[in-house]
């Protein structure tokens, strides 16, 4: 399997009407084909068993270097998993350099869960991670929350995982002036994820940084969060 007919498998099941309304949706001037994500997941799949790993990181690149959508979207799919072995050390660094070029939502975000599995497989690497918060670049800010996500959802967090948490949340405080409207979600996400497992530290945040974010983020950081 190559990049260039990866990229012919997913012209096949493109639609040109979807397409164009993917295009209307997304805002960002690339090529689109108009295939569905399921449709993306079973080509991956048969691609991932096809290949090792050093093809797979070649067939990611190539994917990505298209700036097709869905040439992108398929090359995060292509890195997301829990496990990598022998070494995920090449996913990790293709997933960073891919960051600075995130450009869209959709793309941005695919390749993010694809970084929560190696942020989890390897949490040394959230000092890389604490670079991007002081960025120009307001999709590298912003994949330091969505890539950390996992953060979040710990029931029973080991104190390693509670100084990740707290590491995590004064990110979040340092960008709570920054208005951008895709950073304020960010923060109100990773607060809401959070707030399902550790409300009280979300209280605690909202009592102390409200006041400079967004309305709508503090609602958004607020709706899973039970009265008092």
């Amino acid at each position: 399997m190559t990049p260039a007919k990866a990229i012919a498998a997913l012209r096949a099941l493109g639609d040109p009407a979807k397409a164009a309304e993917m295009h209307r949706y997304h805002k960002v001037d690339r090529p689109y084909l108009g295939v569905a994500n399921p449709a993306i997941d079973a080509l991956v799949k048969d691609w991932r068993a096809a290949v090792d790993l050093d093809q797979r990181l070649a067939l990611a690149r190539g994917l990505w270097k298209s700036n097709i959508h869905e040439g992108r979207i398929a090359a995060a799919k292509l890195l997301t998993q829990a496990r990598i072995r022998p070494d995920d050390s090449g996913a990790w660094d293709l997933i960073c350099e891919w960051v600075p070029s995130f450009d869209a939502w959709a793309i941005a975000d695919h390749a993010s869960i694809a970084g929560q599995k190696r942020l989890v497989a390897d949490p040394t690497r959230l000092d890389t991670v604490e670079t991007w918060t002081t960025s120009d670049h307001m999709w590298t800010r912003r994949a330091a929350l969505v890539m950390t996500l996992p953060w979040t959802k710990q029931n029973n967090p080991k104190p390693e995982e509670l100084a990740a948490r707290d590491r995590i949340l004064g990110w979040a405080a340092g960008y709570v002036t920054d208005h951008d409207w895709f950073i304020q979600k960010a923060v109100g996400w990773w607060l809401r994820d959070l707030s399902k497992h550790d409300p009280d530290r979300v209280r605690a945040f909202l009592g102390a940084h409200a006041d400079q974010m967004k309305p709508f983020a503090v609602k958004e950081a607020g709706r899973k969060l039970s009265p008092l």
